[in-house]
């Protein structure tokens, strides 16, 4: 028996599978977070565990990952940060071809949700 989570109402079966769901869109939220302007790697993983609330945090290991591939892809560039205090940050900012793909993925999601909203009759989760 699946016991509801008490914060989300979700089962653990449910918090797997939305897990999954979001694994599979790191490098797009990673591209998100980079439009809007060029950040550190724990920036980026900070500011997507603050943007769900604590709800979803993406382990530190995968996204330096993400960053490597998406480099290697030229959808993002690094440089080092010349911080005069600290360590030095490996600094990320997003490229033109970057922000295409990212246009590209969310038009994708965006026909996804609707594709998957009709074929489960969901009107509007919010009024329920």
């Amino acid at each position: 028996m699946n016991i509801p989570d008490a914060a989300t109402g979700a089962t653990g079966e449910n918090n797997a599978f939305a897990a999954d769901l979001l694994r599979g869109h790191t490098d797009t939220i990673v591209l998100g977070i980079l439009r809007r302007s060029e950040q550190y790697g724990f920036e980026i993983y900070k500011a997507i565990r603050d943007a769900t609330g604590g709800e979803h945090e993406i382990k530190e290991a995968t996204l330096y990952a993400t960053y490597r591939r998406l480099e290697k892809d030229g959808l993002v560039e690094s440089y080092w940060g010349d911080e005069t205090q600290g360590g030095r940050r490996k600094y990320y900012r997003i490229t033109d071809a970057g922000r295409a793909v990212y246009r590209g993925n969310v038009a994708a999601w965006v026909a996804t949700r609707r594709i998957i909203d009709n074929l489960l009759d969901v009107k509007d989760t919010k009024n329920g």
